[in-house]
């Protein structure tokens, strides 16, 4: 009898372990732009949170915006995710600004910490590609926006007349108003009071038993971590200069190879990345004209009014590399500032060495002999002699007959042979 009470609570025990593993619940946080690498991730906690059969997929979420194409790849795998997925816009403070607002609608749980916001859905800059759209392009992105927003919010549930004047108008508002005009379902202080206030919520048949449930973090893996640091503008920008920088210092100095190498890898890395973030062109173009007046500079003697120039255009030209109207891609003046002065003192100061260094005149070698004066040691005509110059023995020849103990002038050099002519007497 007590072998079959053992057997019964262990067969109770595996269940119970069995039923706390199935009200788990996945966790994500996305923190910063939108991108390739973060719908990379968010796919991947789908398909993860799914083989393990959690009960939900938390994903907290701040952010200023980001790429229309990276918004729909998750908007759609939210729409066949085999587990629900709860969109959390926190902490305190926290935004799902632009792309997530969309991603924060897609939600089948949509839910926000007090003091934070979500709105200003107006597609400004969504795609890759840079430069300045016309009105026209504008128009489009406007009515796409709208009716892709219309389109999530019907299917979810939720206010669509604010949710197309988050595109139209850039409609910007608190969680408590979120709450009360329906576009989210749950203001929730931390994660435990948010899965406790959705707890036995019916989603797609399934009743969610979250009250108490373990969360467990699903981590970014070390690709999606790389990807995402790269897409970064700021980091871009680094990219930019250390391209400017390794290239230019191999053309000034050459045969170190190092800074080549180093170039050309942050060169390959910045070409990956332009294919991606929404880059001005004009603002390309006026980085590389300061790049030119940095070094024609160095040439020139205009007492610094090109350096001065390229300082102020490689300023305009970092203002201007991304769309500074979306949020998702404004470039700091903590970075750019530093920025400019970092490369206006490294082309005063370490191209303009190399370059200067270089049209110095030689200091050493055979072609320092030209135009200088020696004696004769022996006689010298056409057919031969010798001379004593800088410490060593030289075969000399020249036109005109020179006697011994006469100064003769070095004229040229023919391989080991000096081409002489007789010097002035002093």
């Amino acid at each position: 009898m007590k072998r079959w009470l053992a057997i019964l609570a262990a067969a109770l025990a595996c269940g119970s372990l069995t039923g706390l593993q199935a009200a788990d619940v996945a966790l994500i946080k996305i923190n910063g732009p939108i991108g390739p690498a973060t719908a990379s991730y968010i796919a991947r906690a789908i398909d993860v949170a799914g083989a393990r059969n959690n009960a939900a997929l938390v994903i907290q979420l701040d952010t200023p915006g980001g790429l229309l194409d990276s918004t729909k790849e998750i908007v759609q795998k939210f729409y066949a995710s085999p587990v629900p997925i709860v969109v959390y816009v926190a902490p305190s403070g926290a935004n799902a600004g632009s792309a997530g607002c969309f991603i924060t609608l897609a939600a089948n749980v949509a839910a926000m910490a007090p003091n934070t916001s979500i709105g200003a859905a107006h597609p400004v800059s969504m795609s890759p590609g840079g430069g300045k759209t016309d009105d026209v392009m504008k128009q489009k992105l406007e009515n796409f926006g709208s009716s892709y927003i219309e389109a999530i919010a019907e299917k979810r549930g939720r206010n669509v007349e604010w949710a197309k004047s988050s595109v139209r108008e850039s409609a910007s508002i608190t969680a408590e108003k979120a709450l009360e005009l329906k576009v989210i379902d749950v203001i929730a202080k931390d994660k435990s009071d948010l899965l406790r206030q959705i707890n036995e919520r019916e989603i797609n048949g399934k009743v969610l038993k979250t009250a108490g449930a373990r969360i467990i973090e699903i981590p970014m893996a070390t690709r999606e971590k790389v990807f995402h640091l790269l897409w970064r503008p700021e980091l871009m920008l680094i990219l930019m200069l250390v391209a400017i920088y390794g290239i230019i210092g191999e053309l000034s100095s050459p045969g170190a190879v190092l800074p080549g190498v180093i170039g050309g890898i942050a060169l390959i890395l910045l070409l990956y990345m332009a294919a991606i973030l929404p880059i001005n062109v004009a603002g390309l173009a006026m980085v590389g004209l300061a790049v030119v007046l940095f070094i024609v500079d160095i040439y020139a003697p205009t007492h610094g009014v090109l350096t001065f120039g390229g300082v102020v255009t490689f300023f305009l030209g970092a203002l201007m590399l991304f769309d500074r109207a979306d949020p998702g891609f404004r470039l700091s003046l903590a970075y750019i500032i530093p920025a400019t002065l970092l490369t206006a003192a490294f082309f005063i100061f370490v191209v303009g060495a190399g370059l200067r260094a270089q049209l110095l005149p030689v200091r050493a070698g055979r072609e320092t002999m030209l135009g200088k004066t020696a004696p004769a040691l022996t006689r010298i005509d056409a057919t031969g002699g010798k001379v004593f110059v800088e410490g060593e023995y030289w075969n000399a020849a020249s036109d005109i007959p020179i006697e011994p103990g006469q100064r003769v002038e070095i004229a040229g050099i023919d391989g080991l042979t000096l081409k002489v002519k007789p010097g002035q007497m002093r």
